[in-house]
């Protein structure tokens, strides 16, 4: 069930675009950000995984985590602080999270569990699984996005986060988004 939150919990919100890999999260948030005239906060993994590949040949090891989980911490910190009304988080915790349990058969270290379950967002925006499968060095599961989607879905509602599902071309969730957006925190 999707769920809203129509109060400010900090001066700067918090809105994280959330969901399986390649559904659009990151055109998303530069197409928010550039909409509000804000900031938005890359995903660390991304960047710090390509580099690992590129260099080693190598994919996400359980040793990798913890470096990802601070990284992301330090990206959104260091963008908060020159950010004033609102920001768009390109993941978080939580999809790393999810991530470490479908791919470490279940695995997820107590310290993301408990990061991810007291993370402090104020929306979270729902992708669907309706855009085409971009395949790249890290993307690695085309064929569970339904599933995928389902356990995303789960965890929002595990948690009680405040969030909306979106889909359709990048147009229209951009419009869909800016209107959730408008009428609960505007």
């Amino acid at each position: 069930m999707e769920k809203n939150n129509s109060k400010k919990s900090r001066d700067c919100l918090k809105i994280v675009l959330y969901g399986p890999e390649c559904t659009g999260k990151t055109t998303l948030a530069k197409e928010l950000a550039s909409y509000y005239k804000t900031n938005w906060v890359p995903e660390f993994a991304r960047d710090y995984l390509q580099k690992k590949w590129d260099e080693k040949g190598e994919v996400c090891s359980l040793e990798d985590l913890p470096i990802i989980i601070n990284g992301q911490k330090a990206l959104e910190k260091k963008i908060l602080k020159k950010s004033r009304e609102i920001i768009f988080c390109d993941t978080n915790i939580v999809v790393t999270q999810i991530w470490s349990q479908t791919h470490f058969n279940g695995y997820c270290c107590p310290e993301i569990l408990k990061a991810a379950k007291d993370s402090n967002y104020d929306f979270y925006l729902l992708t669907d699984i309706d855009v085409p499968w971009q395949k790249d060095d890290l993307r690695d599961r085309p064929n569970d996005r339904e599933k995928m989607l389902n356990i995303f879905r789960k965890v929002l509602e595990r948690y009680n986060f405040p969030y909306k599902f979106i889909s359709g071309n990048i147009k229209n969730r951009l419009k869909a988004s800016i209107k959730v957006i408008d009428e609960l925190f505007v």
